[in-house]
């Protein structure tokens, strides 16, 4: 069993690769740390024990990729950026026991990719709680009652970022715009792949009945 001792404890934001200034997380010592965690709850498990914490050194690696990645261009200005970090990090919590050490040896690549689809899932979901918003002022209360918005949303890096919405009325309005349209354009390729499964079924069905008759026939 891993002992909270084991792996170095360091400040986040310090590097914890003493060879490599440059990385801030030892691959090696994390996926030891991983494969020695994941024994331990199999051992936990055949003693009938509770399942362990995970270890500090795992989390602070969960945290240190976390912090990274939300300050790349595309993240760094999103004003729910905790949340899309503490997304991140319930999501490593949630699939770190499907990390397979057999099929990967680079634990840092497998929950970056999975924190960085948790932000995804998170701004996706801030935006159609924004947009449901926006759409019951545009809808009942007026632009009128819109400037209480401001305030906040004003700031928001979708307003900051949307060229030539120097309106905050005109930012809304693209904002339902976009919104609605990225909705139909999924609307649309879920009725089309549908379509194409009821295709592929019928077809499937016709071929299987005319193989019915012909062996029919042939008896």
């Amino acid at each position: 069993m891993a002992k909270r001792d084991d792996y170095p404890t360091k400040i986040i934001g310090e590097p914890v690769d003493k060879d490599n200034k440059g990385h801030y997380i030892n691959n090696k010592e994390f996926l030891k740390a991983i494969i020695e965690y994941q024994a331990d709850i199999v051992r936990c498990e055949k003693e009938g024990l509770k399942k362990p914490y995970v270890t500090e050194y795992i989390a602070m690696c969960f945290l240190q990729i976390a912090q990274r990645l939300s300050y790349r261009p595309n993240f760094i200005n999103y004003t729910y950026k905790d949340d899309m970090i503490s997304d991140g990090l319930e999501n490593c919590l949630a699939y770190m026991h499907n990390f397979n050490p057999e099929k990967s040896t680079n634990p840092f690549a497998y929950f970056t990719q999975i924190i960085y689809y948790a932000f995804l899932r998170r701004i996706q979901k801030e935006k159609k709680q924004q947009y449901v918003k926006y759409k019951y002022f545009d809808q009942q209360a007026g632009f009128e009652q819109m400037d209480e918005l401001q305030q906040h949303d004003k700031e928001s890096f979708d307003f900051i970022h949307t060229q030539g919405a120097v309106d905050f009325h005109t930012h809304i309005k693209e904002f339902i715009d976009d919104m609605e349209r990225k909705e139909n354009e999924k609307k649309s390729k879920r009725e089309l792949k549908k379509q194409q499964r009821e295709q592929e079924a019928e077809a499937k069905a016709k071929a299987q009945d005319k193989k019915n008759n012909l062996e029919f026939f042939m008896v």
